[in-house]
């Protein structure tokens, strides 16, 4: 890493954010369980398997249209857990508040907390909170970890997608980083966006118990649906190809993103998921999603070749190709 202080980018999951997991924290923690950089860690112990996963959220601003930093954190969680394959069980719950914060404010985001748990058949076992004085931090930030349990027969990794396998996207992208980048701004459009914050282990759930063959599952949240996939490229040393027709992508997304210079692949979405399934089990998969209430409009969005290893290449509607590489920079800082 050749940086010698930290900046913005380094949170952004692009890739300034990966150069610094590989060249510092891999080493200082090096083990084959962490070396798999899937959303969570898979743990075998006495014969179960459990999903283990954390996650930390700074967004800015705290409330949003559709949401908050509170429902975020569980949501962002329960669905890291669920890209493991697993079924959440149990939750922690980390506060840093910064003093003088609205006890006011702390209550509808703990009440949005325990709402979002139920939704999602969670419970939150444990936690911890600290007080910094005023200015050390902006008004909450919030960790949750969790646990979950994989279901014997399940076996789901970045490492594992196939060539010929579909990559199915469970609905539309960008409605999260548009959303509160519009807050943050405070950008008004004539639009209903919200954000997609939502819990995905239902929807696993039913993927799994329809028989199919499911070999990669990832929530594309920081770096949005390019790095997503560049990663998966990566672990598993395949290409892919993407068609841009079948990007599904909101009119009013599309139109905000072009007015403000932005590509709706490379913002963060926190309510959709990315499967990699081979084509045989293609439209099974797409059908079980679609009757999901967060999965109506999902889209089988390209495929995986054995060309080009690590590389991903976006087939554009007027017959072109480019290459979708990491994000690169940092476009909107503190999204989740």
């Amino acid at each position: 890493m050749k940086e010698e202080t930290i900046v913005l980018d380094h949170g952004s999951g692009g890739k300034i954010s990966h150069a610094m997991v590989a060249d510092m924290i891999l080493p200082a923690f090096d083990n084959p369980l962490l070396a798999r950089l899937d959303d969570g860690a898979e743990l075998d112990i006495q014969g179960s398997r459990l999903a283990f996963s954390t996650d930390s959220y700074v967004v800015d601003p705290i409330f949003f249209p559709g949401g908050n930093i509170g429902d975020l954190a569980i949501n962002g969680t329960v669905n890291d857990i669920a890209m493991c394959g697993a079924k959440p069980l149990f939750l922690s719950v980390g506060l840093i508040l910064e003093e003088g914060f609205s006890t006011r404010d702390l209550k509808v985001i703990l009440d949005s907390m325990g709402k979002a748990a139920k939704k999602a058949g969670v419970t939150v076992v444990t936690g911890d909170t600290k007080v910094v004085p005023r200015g050390k931090a902006d008004k909450i930030f919030i960790n949750t970890s969790g646990i979950g349990v994989i279901p014997d027969g399940v076996n789901v990794s970045g490492q594992m997608a196939k060539p010929g396998d579909k990559i199915i996207i469970s609905g539309t992208i960008a409605d999260h980083g548009i959303t509160v980048l519009s807050s943050r701004e405070g950008l008004t459009f004539d639009s209903n966006l919200k954000t997609d914050s939502a819990p995905l282990n239902h929807m696993v759930a039913k993927m799994i118990a329809s028989g199919a063959d499911i070999h990669v599952l990832r929530d594309p949240t920081r770096g949005g649906v390019g790095t997503t996939l560049n990663e998966i490229a990566s672990q598993s040393g395949v290409g892919m190809r993407i068609m841009e027709s079948d990007l599904p992508v909101k009119k009013e997304v599309a139109g905000i993103c072009e007015l403000l210079g932005f590509d709706p692949l490379y913002l963060a979405n926190e309510g959709k998921l990315l499967a990699f399934v081979p084509a045989k089990d293609a439209q099974r998969v797409l059908d079980v999603i679609r009757e999901d209430e967060f999965g109506i409009d999902a889209a089988v969005i390209g495929e995986v070749v054995a060309d080009d290893p690590g590389r991903v290449f976006l087939e554009t509607v007027i017959g072109g190709s480019r290459i979708i590489d990491m994000l690169t920079g940092e476009q909107l800082p503190r999204i989740c």
